[in-house]
């Protein structure tokens, strides 16, 4: 027997499990740390991936739009930032010909705290800051349709500009492939038409189909959803691209600077290859965590351990998941979707009135039915917690228990175990 910790909340829970039948213990891969964000941050920009340097990109003259990841995407933007305003002032443009625009998408404008919170308190006293609102009409410019039939609006402050830099976080995305790149565009600066339009594209053609099976975790090669943003992007073709690449641990790996596409994907296939775990085979038990605070703090944030846990389980397998969620409940726009039963209801509603909270909530209560999934958390969330399809327990060696008597009563004394301590950021990739 051998014992095992999890991260849950900001301490962790254990289990004994004998040591013959783990199959695998699966952590990110091994990646270098960028200890300064501002000097990677510098190096990145002045040594950029097909392109010129960013000082060189823009000129006097020129109206700048950089579009931030809003308060929602903990990317550190107060803190590359500055870097980014120095190196656009360098190239001759004054702070004044500079505006910052918040890629909100769907989510509400920011207030003038969460501006500094994102930004920084210099850089908000130095530069106008716009509030993209996807609702607002007046503010959207129609740049025709994509080739399926996505309408193409954009925030006119963002066209209204010369030259339009990028910026935010890889991450790895249950419907797009890969965060970061064309979503600070689409949905960063879309209009709402455009993002539903877009985003209904991860629900399969037919109904009772569910979830589109090519708009998925880690993949481009014909995702539907990912070519339509980049059709999008492209349409405005931003001057310039700044993201940061973290490891799975959450430490800044790299900053990815240049082209928009070209840059972009190199940290895409940077992010995998820390994240991606391959696998040969998938195991009968899976005990997962998200990775602690603040990746458990609700279910809609650490549900994405169920979505990247599915992919190491069987079809029809255990599912044990540690997540404190001490907010369970937050935002009611993802929880009041995710305790629907009927799943054939639930994937028409969400057709009907279609959201990214809907649609997170539906696949996760898909991959729910799919196993015998159990939820260590906090006693009080345990009424919540079988709404949601789910076996609610205290503690993981209880979970353990519990799975354990099923294994037996059912025979099968030759189960596997794998387990994911980081599984919100690690992406088990099953060889065929």
């Amino acid at each position: 027997m051998k014992e095992y910790s999890l991260p849950y909340g900001s301490g962790e829970q254990k289990v004994m499990l004998p040591e013959e039948h783990i199959l695998y213990d699966i952590h990110g891969n091994k990646a270098a740390v960028a200890g300064d964000i501002k000097a990677a941050t510098l190096e990145a920009l002045r040594n950029p991936i097909e392109s010129a340097p960013l000082k060189d990109v823009v000129k006097a003259g020129d109206k700048v739009a950089v579009i931030v990841s809003d308060i929602t995407r903990l990317v550190r933007t107060a803190d590359f930032l500055p870097v980014v305003i120095d190196e656009i002032n360098a190239g001759g443009v004054p702070d004044s010909d500079i505006t910052i625009v918040v890629a909100t998408g769907t989510h509400r404008a920011h207030t003038p705290e969460e501006d500094v919170m994102v930004c920084g308190a210099d850089i908000v006293k130095r530069i106008k800051v716009h509030q993209h609102d996807c609702r607002n009409n007046d503010e959207l410019v129609d740049l025709g349709v994509t080739s399926r039939g996505t309408p193409i609006l954009i925030d006119k402050t963002v066209l209204d500009a010369d030259k339009i830099i990028i910026t935010g976080a890889l991450s790895l995305h249950p419907m797009a492939g890969f965060g970061g790149g064309r979503k600070a565009v689409m949905p960063g600066v879309s209009g709402y038409a455009t993002i539903m339009h877009n985003h209904a594209m991860a629900l399969a053609d037919e109904v009772g189909a569910g979830c589109n099976p090519l708009c998925e975790t880690g993949v481009l090669e014909n995702n539907p959803l990912h070519e339509d943003m980049t059709e999008v992007c492209a349409k405005i073709n931003p001057a310039f691209l700044v993201n940061m690449v973290f490891s799975p641990e959450g430490d800044l790996h790299e900053v990815v600077a240049g082209h928009w596409y070209k840059a972009w994907e190199k940290g895409c296939h940077d992010l995998l290859a820390m994240a991606g775990v391959h696998i040969k085979e998938q195991a009968d038990v899976v005990i997962a965590s998200a990775g602690g605070s603040p990746k458990d703090i609700n279910l809609y944030q650490s549900c994405k351990a169920h979505m990247n846990a599915v992919f190491a389980v069987k079809p029809g397998g255990y599912l044990i998941c540690t997540l404190e969620c001490p907010d369970i409940k937050e935002p009611a726009i993802f929880t009041d979707w995710f305790s629907k039963s009927d799943i054939l209801q639930f994937e028409k509603d969400v057709r009907a009135n279609f959201s990214i909270p809907a649609f997170v909530a539906f696949k996760t209560r898909c991959i729910v039915n799919s196993l015998h999934t159990y939820l260590v958390t906090k006693p009080e969330n345990f009424d919540f917690v079988r709404a949601t399809g789910q076996t609610p327990v205290a503690t993981l060696e209880e979970a353990w228990q519990l799975v354990q008597q099923d294994l037996a009563e059912n025979n099968k004394q030759d189960y596997t175990i794998t387990i994911m301590g980081h599984a919100s950021a690690t992406l088990p990739i099953l060889d065929k």
